[in-house]
Parts: C-alpha cells; sequence; structure tokens
C-alpha cells in the first residue's frame, strides 16, 4: 500500500513515517511550507527522509498568518489548563486537505497524521473530536479519497518516545523546537519553548 505521511520532521510524525516504512509500506513524506519560521524542521525531515530511502515532496503556500506569542518556561501542568498562545488557528485542518489532495496524485491509499491527545490536547485541532469530525467531512467530500489515521492519537507522550526508540529514533534526530537559537556556529533548541519542554518531558528515562 503506498502510504502518505504528513511529516514535520518531529518526533510524533517522524515515528509515523518510520513506522509505516517498517509495516512495509511504500511511504511518502510530505512536508508543507506555509512560510513557518522553523525551517530547521525541514532539515532534518529531509535528513529522516534520505535515511531511509523514503520520497520526499513539498507543497508550498502562501498564507498570511497571525503573529503568535510564544511562551516559555511553562510547567507541564501549566500547559494542560488551556489553549497555548503559540495555537496557529486552522493549521491542522489546512495540512490534512492537503495531504488527501496531494493523495490522490501521487497515488495514496492512505494518509498518516501525527496528532496526539492524551496528555497535551489543548489545541483543538489535535483532539480526538476534531479528528473523527474530520475524517467525516473528507468522507462526504471524497468517497472514493484515501483512508486518514492518527496512529499515535492515543498514546501519552513518553509512549510515543518510546516507540520512536525502538524504531531507532534518538531524542536528537527530531526537531520540536519553536524558537531555534545559534549557538557557536550551530543551531540549538531553546530548551525554553513548550515544545523543548514536551520533548524533554517525552524522551525523560528513555536514553
Amino acid at each position: 500500500m503506498r502510504v502518505l505521511v504528513l511529516h514535520s520532521g518531529g518526533m510524533d510524525s517522524t515515528t509515523c513515517l518510520y513506522q509505516a516504512k517498517v509495516d512495509g509500506h511504500d511511504v511518502v513524506s510530505l512536508g508543507i511550507d506555509y512560510g513557518q519560521r522553523l525551517k530547521v524542521e525541514m532539515l532534518f525531515a529531509e535528513k529522516q527522509c534520505s535515511a531511509q530511502g523514503i520520497p520526499r515532496e513539498v507543497v508550498s503556500i502562501s498564507w498570511k498568518k497571525p503573529i503568535r506569542s510564544i511562551p516559555e518556561d511553562r510547567e507541564i501542568a501549566r500547559m494542560r489548563k488551556s489553549v497555548s498562545p503559540a495555537f496557529l488557528p486552522g493549521r491542522n485542518t489546512l495540512f490534512l486537505s492537503i495531504a488527501c489532495a496531494h493523495a490522490a496524485g501521487v497515488g495514496a491509499e492512505k494518509v498518516l497524521i501525527g496528532l496526539n491527545c492524551v496528555e497535551f490536547s489543548g489545541y483543538p485541532d489535535c483532539t480526538e473530536e476534531f479528528f473523527n469530525a474530520y475524517k467525516s467531512m473528507a468522507l462526504i467530500a471524497n468517497p472514493t479519497g484515501p483512508s486518514i489515521e492518527a496512529p499515535l492519537l492515543r498514546l501519552s507522550k513518553r509512549e510515543i518516545a518510546t516507540q520512536a526508540r525502538k524504531l531507532g529514533i534518538s531524542k536528537t534526530d527530531t526537531w520540536s523546537c519553536y524558537q531555534p537559537q545559534i549557538d557557536n556556529g550551530n543551531v540549538v533548541p531553546c530548551t525554553r519553548c513548550d515544545a523543548c519542554v514536551l520533548h524533554d518531558h517525552a524522551w525523560g528515562g528513555i536514553e
């Protein structure tokens, strides 16, 4: 089966990508360039695809995104209480629509997305309710279109990191930071944004 994976270069989507490859599927990585600040994540995605021999395709869109503030030094408990100021309205709806349309062009029968809602469901478009509603809409829009799956939806961050480790992915093989920093000419995570805090939480005790 040909499978298209929405692949950002972060831990969740990369775990989906590697697992699909291990499962024996004909895998295609799809990146979306929407003018995000995190260009470094695209480089990680390309490196991951190269290592696995997976073809990588990128769709570029022009989008006047709202400017979001990036919270820093927040504790895990605080993240669970409300929607993050970094939430970008409509992003996953847009990404899934592009992926389903692109799947027709590459002949993919399935689209995978690394949504996760168990521990940190503060993003409305990462919830099970959103995902099920989107699948219902997509089936109406294109009855013969690809199936859509979110294989990590009900896993905790620690469980995802454990699965990633079994697939040969290490903590530093993926990129999640919202605010890349330059240190002695190298791009490094800020260690302070929510994404960095969650990444450390996910990998804690595994490596």
